[in-house]
């Protein structure tokens, strides 16, 4: 059946800011405590979402979640009024405070894993939320994430809601920033590629040694079982240690894939050739597997840059697109190369560059920012259309932007009752203008 790839972003929340609170995220943890602008931050990302749609790239947009997450501090002991529980939270625990009021859900790669149509055992789209286990300020947005899914995608005969995975080590589950489909055409019947980290319980496994692996095996093996993809649509393959050890904390950072393409460095994944072979093998199309030789573009500058966190996208006309940061363009090596690529492979049309610095100072680039949902015609059709983006909701977002959001956050204001009471009216309003209901919980 037809089908296309709609890139659902996250919009950045109000209380966007650099609490460095990701282990392995190099520039998370290169920029704490640094002043933030949420509404630059917001308003990068609605452009990136202009281009796109632009381009002629279907687009949506994911809701912000509501910070700070009240429900969480007083689940952990904090009591009394809001602002009670605020004052109180600042005073004894910081770093506790800065979790909950991160904006980490604008990296929508980590939201879901999806599973379009054509490839499930029941001809229905699968959503499974991940359950980010391994880091607490991430953790806390899996009930969120899943209202809304279940608010956007709520036709029942189309769509299929998983809960997240259990949220333990053995199951830690990242969502769609560690997997990648290949298909021929977005209609056809396609290949996954889980990618993982560590294999709990396999002492013969090896593991990177300076920063914790997020990933799991296990986990990736659940949510190909619950989206009913049988053993021929799938490939597992294992992240090269040391490439986690230099802050590929999620596959996305070191490769992307679109269709019959797929970018990655040459450290990339543990036994890469063997990988190689049998995603050619199980593929049955002609695929275009370009590795970035570390000659070409050290892993080092591969992680500064983002490159390979970039959108690979189909444009209207069959050929594709690289969305890439601004910080590829600033790097002789990288850009040299982007230019000799593009002459080199005529699928790729183009490459646009994008603005999304403040996002990127966290450690989350173009592709971070967006989960790709393969729909038919159909199952757009069925959709909360709302939340379509077009030129009409990109002018009443940026007037909503405007009115609500901050030009300049600190850490110190993280604790503020005037933050909490604008971050829920902005949030009040959003939910009205995509028609999402009462996904957050101060509105039941």
């Amino acid at each position: 059946m037809k089908a296309r790839e709609v890139n659902f972003d996250g919009l950045v929340g109000p209380t966007h800011n650099y609490s460095g609170l990701a282990v392995g995220n190099l520039a998370s943890q290169r920029n704490i405590h640094g002043v933030s602008n949420p509404r630059a931050a917001a308003k990068q990302g609605l452009r990136k979402m202009k281009l796109l749609h632009d381009l002629g790239v279907p687009q949506g947009v994911l809701p912000p979640h509501d910070r700070p997450a009240l429900d969480a501090l007083r689940q952990l002991g904090f009591t009394g009024r809001d602002e009670d529980v605020l004052r109180s939270a600042r005073q004894h625990d910081f770093e506790l405070l800065a979790a909950c009021c991160s904006a980490s859900s604008m990296w929508a790669a980590n939201a879901a894993t999806v599973c379009p149509s054509a490839d499930s055992a029941d001809g229905k789209v699968h959503f499974t939320p991940a359950n980010l286990r391994s880091n607490f300020h991430r953790a806390i947005e899996a009930a969120t994430t899943a209202r809304v899914l279940k608010a956007l995608f709520n036709a029942p005969d189309r769509f299929v809601h998983h809960a997240p995975l259990p949220a333990t080590e053995m199951f830690g589950d990242e969502g769609a920033a560690n997997h990648t489909r290949f298909c021929s055409d977005y209609g056809n019947s396609g290949l996954h590629l889980f990618v993982y980290g560590k294999s709990t319980f396999d002492r013969n496994t090896v593991t990177s040694a300076r920063y914790p692996a997020r990933q799991t095996l296990k986990a990736s093996r659940a949510v190909a079982r619950l989206h009913g993809l049988g053993s021929e649509r799938l490939v597992f393959a294992q992240q090269s240690p040391s490439a986690v050890d230099a802050g590929v904390f999620h596959n996305d950072v070191i490769a992307v894939g679109n269709q019959n393409v797929f970018l990655f460095h040459e450290q990339a994944f543990l036994h890469q050739a063997k990988l190689r072979r049998e995603i050619e093998s199980k593929a049955g199309w002609e695929l275009h597997l370009i590795e970035v030789a570390a000659a070409d573009i050290t892993l080092e500058d591969a992680v500064a840059s983002y490159l390979f966190n970039s959108q690979l996208v189909t444009l209207p006309n069959g050929r594709m697109a690289l969305i890439l940061p601004r910080e590829c363009k600033d790097s002789v090596p990288i850009w040299g190369y982007l230019q000799k690529l593009v002459e080199d492979h005529d699928m790729l049309e183009r490459i646009e560059v994008v603005d999304v610095r403040q996002s990127m100072k966290n450690g989350g680039g173009p592709a971070c920012l967006r989960l790709r949902i393969v729909l038919t015609d159909d199952e757009i059709g069925s959709i909360n259309r709302f939340t379509l983006f077009d030129d009409d909701l990109f002018r009443r977002l940026n007037a909503w932007i405007d009115q609500h959001y901050r030009d300049q956050l600190q850490e110190a204001d993280l604790g503020d009752p005037c933050l909490l009471e604008e971050s829920r009216a902005a949030l009040d309003e959003l939910t009205q203008i995509l028609g999402l209901g009462s996904v957050y919980s101060f509105q039941r």
